[in-house]
């Protein structure tokens, strides 16, 4: 609803000619002056830089225009947050003639993640073979008692699961935004000034880094529309009144390991589960390039998170012994949707949305996804950018998302609930996996981002296995001794 820009520099050489001319022109104006007139020159010389001035700063300013009003410049959006949802959002915008600036801080962020990503997504966002650093074809699933279940026995010869280091990709996923249009700024978000009244501009301060150097220069820009992907902790988010959700705390260590033992991972990654390594999420062994991370995440306990880690690596010390740390990473993880991820022309993807599931804690795609149905939303909604869009143009895309994946979100929350729970939980689940039917159920469902139907007696044998399992874990519970896993003495199975 607002937004006709003062756009260009021909108005300001109607009411002030000197605005045109270069630097030459004005050193050759000033140097034929005489003596007498060289205050003239001075004068006029400033003058042309003020006009410059404002000509710059009416190309960075827009003014009131209602909603679905053809616009005589393109239709301009900031993009806050440069990850894969940022990233991606801006790409999509760019691509269909929107006018887009993605702000983003840390152009070298090494996010605290796991890093895998579904073989749907590589296709779908033409991701190169080099952003690729592992195919994983297997899994192990190590149970609290230690008990191996090896994953991956339903994957045909061209399925895997893509390991990536996130500070590769997510340069990648900006640096073709760019290529593509999009104006990305070095740049600290700091805060926006809301319309005066529902048809003006959205003005957003920043600290501007592109200049170099350790402190930003505080900077701003008015746009018509805001997209939030700025993380769990968004400041966009928190300027709507977003509401607040649980998150987890995920830690990781990179570990550069002897080669011997890095071939061991060269296709493989395990999953730890027990009480010892999280209290309601896992431990992980994931491959990378040339080490392997090695992290865990808790809801319930944060302050234990190094605790945690500690007897993640303790459980696989055997596999990464001798090696290195070269990098530690800590990072919130969102555990369910924001209450609120749209107001007025602004809206949230990604983390900033809270769309990271539960059980497998997987996000990269889901923010990728979000970040391009938003932005597809406003490209259609703005007719490629010619028109503005309103409130409603953007909640066509969280309709679209939420009908899309809600069943995904949901099935993993109960899955956690149900298995997460208690150790004898978890030596079910663990047993659960070594079901052919529930690992090709599994993988089908996260490598390609559908909830599979299974088939019916299938499934009836599949619910008798759980409870099977559930009710021998239980029964476990009464034999159990005593492991020491790090600096815990942690009941297990016996």
């Amino acid at each position: 609803m607002y937004a006709n820009a003062v756009h260009g520099a021909k108005a300001f050489e109607h009411t002030c000619p000197v605005a045109s001319m270069n630097s030459r022109q004005i050193s050759g104006l000033r140097a034929s002056t005489s003596s007498a007139g060289q205050f003239a020159g001075q004068r006029l010389a400033f003058k042309a830089q003020q006009c410059k001035a404002s000509r710059k700063a009416a190309a960075l300013s827009v003014r009131a225009v209602k909603d679905g009003a053809v616009l005589d410049r393109p239709l301009r959006v900031a993009v806050v947050g440069g990850g894969p949802s940022g990233a991606c959002t801006a790409e999509t915008l760019a691509k269909g003639g929107i006018e887009t600036y993605l702000l983003e801080r840390k152009m070298d962020n090494c996010k605290p993640c796991g890093g895998a990503i579904p073989l749907c997504m590589i296709d779908e966002f033409d991701l190169p073979a080099d952003i690729i650093d592992r195919k994983v074809t297997k899994m192990k699933m190590i149970s609290p008692s230690n008990r191996e279940v090896d994953v991956g026995k339903t994957l045909s010869e061209t399925e895997y699961i893509g390991m990536c280091r996130r500070e590769v990709m997510d340069d990648f996923l900006r640096q073709r935004a760019k290529k593509n249009g999009a104006k990305v700024i070095n740049s600290l978000f700091m805060k926006f000034e809301r319309p005066q009244g529902e048809d003006g501009p959205y003005k957003l301060h920043f600290n501007n880094y592109d200049a170099g150097g350790k402190v930003g220069k505080p900077d701003s820009i008015e746009v018509d529309v805001v997209i939030g992907a700025d993380g769990a902790n968004s400041r966009v988010a928190k300027e709507i009144d977003a509401g607040e959700y649980d998150y987890a705390i995920a830690f990781q260590e990179r570990i550069r390991i002897p080669d011997e033992k890095m071939d061991y991972y060269k296709d493989l990654a395990e999953m730890y589960v027990g009480d010892d390594v999280s209290p309601d999420f896992y431990g992980w062994v994931f491959p990378k390039y040339d080490h392997v991370a090695v992290g865990t995440g808790t809801v319930v306990n944060k302050t234990a998170i190094k605790q945690y880690q500690q007897a993640t690596r303790d459980r696989s010390k055997d596999k990464t012994e001798g090696g290195k740390i070269i990098r530690v990473e800590a990072h919130p993880i969102p555990e369910h949707p924001r209450p609120h991820r749209c107001k007025g022309r602004v809206t949230l993807v990604g983390d900033a949305a809270g769309y990271v599931t539960k059980c497998s804690g997987e996000g990269i795609y889901f923010a990728a996804k979000s970040g391009r149905m938003a932005a597809e939303a406003i490209v259609e909604g703005s007719q490629q950018g010619k028109r503005m869009i309103s409130e409603d143009d953007l909640r066509v895309y969280l309709d679209k998302f939420d009908k899309k994946y809600w069943a995904t979100y949901k099935v993993l929350d109960i899955l956690q609930k149900v298995f997460y729970r208690s150790n004898p939980a978890r030596e079910a689940f663990v047993e659960m996996c070594e079901s052919d039917y529930v690992q090709k159920m599994t993988f089908d469902s996260y490598l390609y981002k559908t909830v599979v139907p299974g088939n019916p007696l299938d499934d009836a044998k599949l619910l008798i296995q759980t409870v099977g399992s559930l009710l021998r874990g239980n029964a476990l519970r009464a034999g159990a001794k005593s492991v020491s896993f790090g600096s815990r003495n942690e009941k297990v199975a016996a």
